[in-house]
């Protein structure tokens, strides 16, 4: 499994955790090992500063506050959309605060790279077509996010 990532750094607030782009593939092909999905897929990460991601925010959302993270799948109930050069699923779009990723960090007590590792499987798991609106899907989400970072070696 390839997975294609289209990476944006828009913010000067925080720099990105090392080796950023191996820890989205990472994260990505467990997440996708999870679902036992071996297609091949695409991904966009973009950083931004609290202030751009409380602009996403409010557009999209209609909150009008920071938030971390933000995520925008290509996928519904009938599947994924296919690149045609590569034949990979396009998941969609992941939008990381990462001056707000590092305040987490420094507020849970955890390393930064855990905040960002969270983050992105979470998003990843939004671009997979889960969400947690009830208790239970929440904590079916929450569970698939711990097994993933567990099998990753990313832990608190």
């Amino acid at each position: 499994m390839d997975i294609y990532i289209e990476y944006s750094n828009e913010q000067d607030k925080a720099d990105p955790p090392e080796d950023f782009e191996n820890l989205v593939e990472d994260c990505a092909k467990a997440a996708l090992n999870e679902e036992e999905i071996e297609d091949d897929a695409e991904v966009s990460v973009t950083l931004v500063d609290n202030e751009r991601i409380r602009e996403l925010n409010k557009e999209f959302r209609e909150i009008d506050r920071e938030t971390d993270v933000l995520s925008f799948p290509l996928g519904d109930e009938n599947g994924f959309e296919v690149d045609p050069d590569t034949d990979a699923i396009l998941l969609g779009d992941i939008v990381i605060s990462l001056e707000k990723a590092q305040a987490q960090a420094e507020e849970y007590g955890h390393s930064f790279k855990r905040e960002v590792a969270f983050l992105i499987t979470h998003s990843l798991f939004h671009l997979l077509g889960y969400d947690h609106i009830t208790a239970e899907e929440e904590a079916e989400m929450f569970a698939k996010q711990e097994k993933v970072l567990e099998k990753l070696g990313i832990t608190r």
